[in-house]
């Protein structure tokens, strides 16, 4: 009988995890043909998720709990879970509920059938019209400035990974990993399934400003160089335009050089022109070096307070001697 790992990362989400729960384990059970755990890690939420989460994995061996010292944020606390389960295949489901439970059951068909990589697809979705909008243009951009990866469009990381797809994602060792791209460059053969994204089911996004803006660059620098090199010919462009500008200036001085006159207006919009087009090139390019201060530190992915129905430490292969569906719970 083979394992499946099912993995919900958390935060303040005491309004859902008990739901999510049920779904899954109802689904799993219909099923009937598989082991099963289900992985919840809790990102130091500060409502009662943990309780909740604590409650369920007291009740149910199946469930295990990792909660984390502080919130690291995320990008790091989902992969984490990932690389602690030990099913032969991983799927990757939210708290929110936005992603439906019973989606599950046509990734495993397809897994089933052969395929390493089954994503799901959000053919459309219910929440605000402008935001789906905007996330599609910005998954567009990436599949555009990607180098030679081809990235899936309207993908947030839902699916189902084969036992070999997360070890080559262990491989990549990067400590604040764009997991979205890393499915696309690894390149294995994959199957899209589609499906409608719900309204949050209760609480709050935690997703912001911010977070969105630092998951959207971690997105193209992770995929591309294509922005460092748009500064590098827009340096080009600039220079020749600015020797055209001065030769045209000079030569035209020469002529007219008692009638020709230029106010301050001009060096002062172009002053402040150039300013604000050095402004965004050093950006682009501290987005680079950001990443590659990031990588240099090698810090771990997330620090664990506790763990709950864990039988064995972080990176322990799992005993055969597990007990799912039904057995005793431990901590």
């Amino acid at each position: 009988m083979k394992t499946i790992s099912v993995v919900t990362p958390c935060f303040n989400e005491e309004g859902n995890v008990r739901e999510v729960y049920e779904r899954v384990r109802s689904l799993m059970l219909s099923l009937n043909r598989y082991r099963y755990e289900h992985i919840f890690i809790d990102n130091a939420s500060r409502d009662s998720t943990f309780a909740v989460l604590s409650e369920i994995a007291s009740a149910d061996s199946n469930v295990k709990v990792i909660r984390n010292a502080r919130n690291f944020g995320h990008v790091r606390s989902p992969m984490h879970a990932l690389f602690q389960a030990q099913g032969d295949a991983v799927i990757v489901l939210m708290s929110d509920l936005q992603d439906p439970p019973e989606v599950l059951a046509q990734l495993l068909e397809q897994w089933e059938n052969g395929t390493p990589i089954v994503i799901a697809v959000k053919q459309q979705s219910r929440e605000a019209a402008p935001m789906f909008l905007i996330r599609k243009l910005f998954y567009r951009l990436v599949n555009r400035l990607s180098d030679d990866i081809e990235t899936y469009e309207n993908f947030t990381g839902f699916g189902l990974y084969d036992r070999q797809v997360i070890d080559l994602v262990r491989q990549f060792g990067d400590p604040y990993p764009y997991f979205r791209g890393m499915i696309a460059e690894i390149g294995l053969p994959h199957t899209e399934v589609q499906y409608e994204q719900q309204r949050r089911k209760s609480g709050k996004s935690k997703n912001n400003f911010y977070t969105l803006y630092d998951l959207a660059m971690l997105g193209i620098t992770k995929l591309s160089k294509v922005p460092l090199r748009l500064v590098t010919f827009a340096g080009f462009a600039g220079s020749l335009l600015s020797t055209l500008v001065g030769t045209a200036y000079f030569t035209y001085k020469l002529f007219f050089w008692k009638d020709f006159t230029v106010g301050i207006a001009p060096i002062a919009i172009g002053m402040f022109f150039l300013g604000s087009l050095q402004l965004l090139f050093m950006g682009i390019i501290g987005e680079y070096i950001g990443n590659i201060h990031t990588q240099v530190h090698n810090r771990p992915l997330v620090v664990e307070r506790e763990r709950l129905n864990f039988q064995y430490e972080p990176g322990e292969p799992m005993p055969s001697t597990v007990r799912v569906l039904g057995a005793a719970s431990g901590r």
